[in-house]
């Protein structure tokens, strides 16, 4: 009793030099060293004591470690899981995140260990009971008697140390069940939060073991969906703000319907198209696609048509402007591999006059209605970005008849898929523009975008897709 009462003393003071001071997740392995090592510390102290007072030989001392061993085992295991469970409690209180456990310490692991050292235990001391019982029935008398006696005292004795060693075994079920009710209710909890969209609260590492792991990778999935709204709320306002850049409304012009759209595929996309006032009445219209989608085609768009608004206010012809964009547009580019395709219009509709610049783009539609005549508008020309000092050529078309339609889209629309990898393509195309040819630009660009819906059904939309619709009235 002395020298339980001495441990007892000791533990306090060596509990918070040891035990307090090292991370929350080592400190149920440390609260298990030391009080394992006092139970055995005791042990050892009484065997001394009785060898040197007593007298007592070499195996009573033995005998008195083991017992002390044992019980400081079950009950080390005990303050172990209880310290754990205030470390869990504690971080859930304080909404401490700790980082995942660098090293991995099994549950499985933990089970066998605990398991193996308990089977030693309690096999050492039954062995010592049975032992014992048998060289003291060698002893007493053979009289009826004193064999029933025998037989009740050893019967007694072994259900006396199978209950106490029943209670230390339940007693740790109940406390290891109990710290997998914290670590279950602590997971759960921000799992429960994470579904409801509340990502304000991560996982609080408790345990080096797989309940560490597990809420090690729930926080970096919770990290993960923190950095992927914020990049859904970037996205959002680089769709807005990109969407301002586009024409909010066509320009009026006597003798010209005019509608325009474009439908990115991501919330960001490298499609563009704009207008831009030239002398004598005359309009000019620009449609871009930029390679790739999502935010670099998107920039690269921005870029282009800062440089394109730039250049058409000063002066020179529709190749000049054109081949000075792609000049500094290569200068951003040429590291990059990236480019861009650009339709670049010009229509007088008073002179019923066409002029326009291909850099690499699909060719315009011209939808003569009086005549019912599809033409395009070709032109040699090569994407913006590839080649420095490639020189454009402006080609002009004369006598535009009234009702004429001019189709300026991205490859976005006549490759669009449907649910059997069908292309949309050209004809269907020339099809929707003649049947709506002679309504308003607006119901002709309604049209083709209807028919694109229906023709793709249930399949993604793969590519960004711009359509401008001049109809001369």
């Amino acid at each position: 009793m002395t020298a339980f009462v001495g441990a007892f003393a000791l533990r306090k003071p060596l509990e918070r030099s040891f035990v307090l001071s090292a991370s929350e997740p080592s400190q149920p392995k440390r609260q298990f060293s030391l009080d394992f090592s006092l139970a055995l510390t005791v042990g050892l102290a009484v065997m001394i004591f009785n060898m040197a007072v007593f007298k007592f030989p070499v195996s009573s001392g033995l005998k008195v470690i083991l017992g002390c061993g044992v019980a400081g085992f079950f009950l080390s295991l005990d303050t172990s899981l209880a310290r754990e469970r205030a470390v869990i409690q504690e971080i859930l209180a304080t909404d401490m995140v700790l980082p995942p456990p660098t090293r991995l310490y099994p549950m499985t692991r933990k089970f066998s260990l605990v398991a193996l050292a308990a089977t030693l235990f309690v096999s050492a001391i039954i062995g010592l009971v049975i032992s014992g019982d048998v060289a003291w029935l060698a002893k007493i008398g053979q009289s009826s008697m004193s064999v029933t006696q025998a037989q009740q005292a050893v019967t007694f004795e072994v259900f006396f140390v199978m209950a106490v060693l029943l209670i230390w075994v339940v007693n740790l079920i109940i406390s290891y069940s109990q710290n997998l009710k914290l670590l279950f209710e602590n997971e759960t909890s921000v799992l429960e939060r994470v579904s409801q969209g509340d990502l304000n609260r991560l996982v609080p590492v408790a345990t080096n073991d797989e309940f560490g792991v597990i809420a090690g990778h729930t926080n970096t999935m919770i990290e993960g969906l923190r950095h992927r709204l914020e990049l859904i709320s970037a996205l959002k306002l680089a769709e807005e703000v990109q969407q301002n850049l586009l024409p909010q409304e066509p320009p009026s012009l006597p003798g010209l319907d005019i509608a325009g759209t474009s439908i990115y595929c991501d919330e960001t996309g490298g499609d563009y198209y704009d207008y831009f006032e030239r002398s004598d009445g005359q309009l000019g219209v620009v449609v871009a696609d930029a390679s790739g989608h999502g935010v670099g085609a998107a920039l690269l768009m921005t870029t282009a048509r800062a440089l394109l608004r730039q250049r058409a206010a000063m002066t020179g012809d529709l190749a000049d402007i054109v081949s000075d964009i792609n000049q500094e547009l290569f200068k951003d580019v040429q590291e990059s591999g990236r480019f861009m395709t650009m339709f670049l219009l010009e229509i007088h509709p008073a002179a019923k006059t066409l002029r326009w610049v291909r850099g690499g783009h699909d060719p315009a539609i011209l939808y003569d209605a009086a005549e019912d005549i599809f033409s395009e508008l070709v032109g040699e020309g090569m994407a913006l970005g590839v080649n420095k000092n490639f020189e454009f050529q402006e080609i002009t078309r004369e006598g535009l008849t009234p009702g004429s339609v001019i189709i300026v889209g991205t490859d976005g629309i006549r490759e669009t898929h449907n649910e059997e990898s069908e292309m949309f393509g050209l004809d269907r195309l020339r099809k929707v523009i003649r049947k709506h040819a002679a309504e308003p630009a607006e119901k002709i660009q309604e049209g083709v975008i209807d028919a694109l819906r229906a023709f793709q059904g249930d399949a993604p939309q793969e590519d960004d897709i711009t359509l401008v619709v001049l109809k001369l009235v």
